[in-house]
C-alpha cells in the first residue's frame, strides 16, 4: 500500500532547494520516479518516489508552494533531505511547469484548485 508522506518544508540556499520530511521513509531503496500528479480535493501536488514494488507519494500542500515558485525559477531540480542521505526528486520542474499550465483556466481540476494554483503561481504563469 502506497504511503504519503507530507512535505511541510524546505530551505533554499541560492539555486539549492531541499524539501525536508518530518517522518523518514524507513525503505532504503526509495527513489524518485520523475512523476508529478495532484491532489485536487487537498490542494495539492504529489510527486511519485517508488521502491522495488510500488509507488509512494510526497505532497506538497499549498503552505510549500511559494518554495515551489522558487523551484521553477531554479536552475536544477531540488532534492529531498532524508536523514543523512539526498534525494534528486528529477524531473519535478518540468512535471510541476507541465501541471501549472494545463491547471490554468481548467476546472476540471476543480474550481478552487484552479484558482489557488493560478494565483500561488501567478508570477510563473505571466513569464
Amino acid at each position: 500500500m502506497p504511503i504519503t508522506y507530507n512535505v511541510h518544508s524546505g530551505v533554499q540556499l541560492e539555486n539549492d532547494i531541499r524539501f525536508t520530511l518530518e517522518v523518514f521513509p524507513n525503505n532504503p531503496n526509495i527513489k524518485a520516479a520523475g512523476q508529478m500528479i495532484t491532489d485536487s480535493d487537498s490542494s495539492a501536488f504529489i510527486y511519485l518516489l517508488e521502491d522495488e514494488t510500488e509507488y509512494h507519494y510526497l505532497k506538497f500542500g499549498q503552505e510549500v508552494w511559494p518554495l515551489l515558485v522558487n523551484t521553477l525559477k531554479a536552475v536544477v531540480d531540488p532534492s529531498l533531505q532524508i536523514g543523512e542521505k539526498e534525494l534528486t526528486l528529477f524531473g519535478f520542474k518540468e512535471e510541476l511547469t507541465m501541471l501549472i499550465f494545463n491547471i490554468e483556466g481548467n476546472d476540471n481540476y476543480g474550481a478552487d484548485f484552479s484558482r489557488a494554483v493560478e494565483e500561488a503561481f501567478s508570477e510563473i504563469l505571466k513569464a
